[in-house]
Formats: C-alpha cells, structure tokens, sequence
C-alpha cells in the first residue's frame, strides 16, 4: 500500500462551505477525512496554510508530439502541467500527422501514460487533416482506447455549416461534443493578428473583427439546437461573443465555453512593441472584452479557464509580428494568473476557482476520475496550492521546451504547491518529481 498523510489543509465543497483537517491518501484514493488512522512512517505533507483542490484540467493544451519535438514533447508538456498544478489536459490535434485516427489518438494516450505526470487526453480532429472537408473517424477514435470524446479543429475554424452540421450529428450518438475555434476565415482573414480597431490601422496590423468570432459562435448555438447536441466555444475572446454564449445558454441551448487567463489578463496595449510573444490566436482584446470575459467568468457564462498552451521554438517566434507563430505558454502559470487576477481580491471563491478550472472541465470532457470533491473513496487527483506566496515567472526556468511565456518578469501572488496524480506526488514547490 502506498499512503500519504496532508496534514491541516483546507477545502472546499461546491456550495463554498470550508473544512480544515487532515486527508490520508492510499493506493490513489481518499482513505478519509479530518482525523485519519494513517500508519506510522507515512509520508506526510504539511498543509497548513494551504488549499487543497481538486486536480486542475486543461481543455485545451498544445503538446506538439508527434511531428514537432523542438517546441515542445508530451513528456516535456505533462511536467509542465504537473508544475502547473494540472492532473489531466487535453491534447489538441494540430500534430503532424493530426490526431484524425483511432492509431494517431491511441499513440498519444499511450506517450501520456509513458511519461506519467498527467492523463493526457486525446482531441480528436473534426475534419482529415483539419482541412475541412471531409470528417474524420470519429466514431472509430471515439471507440478506440483513447476513447476520444471532445474533436476539434483547433488552429483552424470548421467554417463549412454542412460539415459542422454532420460533426454534431455523429457525436450525439455517443455524448460527445465539438470544441470550435471561431473565426470566420472570411471575416478575419489569414493573415489578422490584431484586434481590429484604431490600434490594428495605427500599427498596420492586419485586424481580426469581433464579428468573426461571434457570428460563427452564433451559426454552431444554432447547429447545436438543431441537431439537439453539444459544441463548446473555444477561447472566447469578445464581449460580442460573450453576448452571443449567454443568449444561446438562455435559450436552454447545449453550449459551453472557455477563456484562456491570457485573454482575461492581457490586453492590445501589449502590441504596441511589436513583441512576438504577444502575438496568439484569437489576438488579444481591448480593456472592455477582457472586463466583459471576467464578468462573464463569474457569473457562469463561461464555464472553464483553459490556457491554450502554444509552445513555439524559438525560430518560429522571433520574427516580425505579422510573420511569428501564433501562441503563448500557458500552463505552469494559469494558476497564479488567474488567482492573482480574480481570486486574490475576492471577486472569485475557491469552490468557485475550483469549478472553472478542475470540475467544469472535467464534465465538458467527460472525465469521471477529475474534478472530483475532497471525500472519501474518490480519486486522490488533487493540488496543493498556497494562496500568500509570491512567484516571478522566469521564461528560462519553464519546464516547456519553448519560452514563449508573456508572463516574463511578472510577479504573481498564489503558487502551486503539490501536484498529486493518483496519490503520487508528480510536482512539488515548483519542480517535477521523478516519475
């Protein structure tokens, strides 16, 4: 048997309602609560001052493997998650080859369990070769043992109606869902990359319209009631979009969305330098979007923080703006953002931060061992965070390949402490265990 021992942490149930006390792991499940009969010699973990969550869980993390290792490899990726305090992500396919079959999504679970440090949860692609014409196998991954449930285009729209249309229909057979990445193509334009407005013609960036985003989210609410199915609006980045979310949600409609920490804390004002690390995909928004996306977070409508974790090699990044690769790094630091940001000031509860980072997601993704209450008999998936510490983010000390973080310099209150998969600690004060 392999036993640990929390002593003095405080958690939360979903009401709000706090318990301090002890919390005896064994054999990766909760073996009690409060006063514990741990064996002697168990190794303990003293959590006072401490707030024990459930695992945190990434809806949508950039691994880059298989086809590109210079960025970023799944090992490398999961003991970044790990330090990050996450306990499950999931993998997008934007790989080379994509993830659009049974075969590709079964060598990613199966690099994920190799590597150890978090469950690493296959995306399946809408489209063969994300190229937006023909659907992939999804029932075949679905029912392969990667038992993939979430398919998305990611990187790219599914823009064709018809073909979004068949998507939903095929994955309510089997409770899936759809993740869209909304853009209009037609809209936006291949090469936008700023926000469009007075900003984008001052700095003669190509603009991205909150329009492209909105009235795609708007035509999948629409498909979704239709075919009485899932979709789940990916880095929502507009207030228009937002708008878009809440009336579909009102109208009893089957969506979901997330938003990245960089979208709610990060703004176009950062463009003005021409600093590649700032470029992402969707851009980032004016002070209005991000008020109207951290508005959005806490009262419901949106219902999970995802980084959208992009690790890019250096020679992808570090060109002029209009020619780097979209993305930031996202997960060693979407904690600490995100209590620096909402938490700290009290504007979000830990029951709460717990919802949009571990339980909401879990449910989207279908993951019954994540996002699990503190209690008895449930998996020992679970972070340790610390709420008074201060970390200055460090591009060079990340555990990512990449080091395009935007939080360089930065400092932000609230760290992770332990990261604990399965009742095995996988990260402690900032640093990967051994596996």
């Amino acid at each position: 048997m392999s036993d640990l021992l929390l002593t003095g942490a405080t958690w939360y149930a979903e009401d709000g309602t706090a318990t301090t006390g002890d919390v005896h792991l064994r054999d990766g499940a909760v073996a009690g609560t409060g006063r514990t009969d741990a064996p002697k010699g168990t190794e303990t973990i003293d959590a006072d001052g401490l707030v024990l969550l459930p695992g945190l869980v990434d809806l949508h993390t950039h691994l880059r493997e298989p086809g590109r290792e210079d960025a970023e490899t799944i090992l490398t990726g999961t003991r970044a998650a790990a330090v990050g305090g996450y306990t499950a992500v999931l993998a997008m396919a934007n790989t080379t080859p994509v993830t659009d079959t049974a075969e590709a999504a079964e060598r990613v679970l199966d690099l994920g369990r190799a590597a150890g440090y978090a469950d690493v949860v296959p995306v399946g692609a809408v489209s063969k070769g994300l190229e937006g014409a023909e659907l992939a196998e999804l029932g075949l991954m679905h029912r392969s043992r990667a038992q993939v449930n979430v398919f998305s285009d990611d990187g790219h729209c599914v823009a064709d109606g018809r073909l979004m249309r068949r998507a939903l229909e095929y994955v309510r057979a089997f409770g899936g869902v759809v993740s869209q990445h909304s853009q209009d193509p037609s809209l936006a334009g291949p090469q936008a990359c700023c926000h469009e407005g007075e900003l984008s013609g001052r700095l003669g960036l190509p603009g991205w319209p909150s329009v492209a985003e909105s009235t795609v989210i708007a035509r999948d609410a629409m498909l979704a009631e239709h075919t009485s199915s899932r979709v789940h609006v990916a880095h929502v980045s507009t207030a228009e979009g937002l708008d878009v979310i809440r009336w579909a949600k009102a109208r009893g409609i089957r969506v979901t969305a997330e938003v990245t920490p960089h979208h709610l804390a990060l703004g176009t004002d950062l463009l003005t330098g021409y600093d590649p690390v700032f470029k992402v995909n969707p851009p980032l928004r004016p002070t209005e979007d991000q008020e109207a996306l951290r508005e959005g977070l806490l009262d419901g409508t949106i219902d999970a923080v995802a980084t959208d974790h992009a690790p890019h090699a250096r020679h992808d990044k570090e060109h002029a703006f209009v020619d780097a690769a979209f993305g930031m790094l996202g997960l060693e630091t979407a904690f600490s953002v995100v209590h620096d940001l909402l938490v700290a000031d009290g504007r979000l509860g830990w029951a709460d931060l717990a919802r949009v980072m571990s339980v909401g997601p879990a449910r989207i993704a279908g993951l019954v061992d994540h996002g699990r209450p503190v209690a008895e008999g449930e998996p020992a998936n679970l972070v340790l965070v610390d709420p008074a510490a201060t970390v200055t983010v460090d591009r060079a000390a990340t555990q990512s390949l990449s080091r395009n973080t935007p939080w360089h310099g930065r400092s932000l209150t609230g760290a992770v402490h332990t990261t604990i998969l399965r009742g095995r600690v996988t990260a402690r004060g900032g640093e990967p265990t051994t596996c």
